[in-house]
């Protein structure tokens, strides 16, 4: 596992620290902190992050937040060829669709998100922090 789309969900449980989702899902961004696994956001996921932390915590914070995001994350491209392909996807929530095209066209092995669910139709495997967590905290073997 070399590169994962880390959905926003699994970041506001760390910025928000919620229970019980906050262990699980900050070892998923300790891991890409660490270097065990390449982490991307959705562009449009950056903006929702900003959003809800602007909401709950202020400008001030919210800028800081995403000043840190963003030296740990890689941000997938969300334009016009991904829109179109997620408009193929067969996903319940048109949001998810994107950001599954978003991680598929940036080379992505693997989406990590608390709603499953709301991938359905994804062409790539999705799985919980709490399944994701123990593949990606381990090291990759150097060949």
């Amino acid at each position: 596992m070399n590169r994962v789309l880390v959905d926003v969900n699994v970041v506001l449980d760390v910025l928000f620290e919620r229970d019980p989702h906050f262990a699980s899902s900050a070892a998923v961004c300790l891991a890409v902190e660490k270097g065990a696994t390449e982490g991307l956001l959705a562009a449009h996921a950056v903006t929702t992050i900003y959003y809800f932390v602007r909401k709950e915590q202020g400008p001030a914070r919210a800028a800081r937040a995403i000043g840190s995001i963003l030296r740990l994350f890689r941000v997938a491209t969300v334009d016009g060829s991904v829109l179109h392909e997620a408009l193929q996807l067969v996903g319940p929530d048109f949001e998810d669709s994107v950001t599954a095209a978003a991680a598929r066209l940036a080379g992505c092995d693997l989406i990590v998100t608390r709603d499953p669910a709301g991938f359905r139709g994804s062409p790539l495997r999705v799985l919980t922090p709490e399944e994701a967590a123990p593949l990606l905290s381990r090291k990759p073997p150097h060949h």
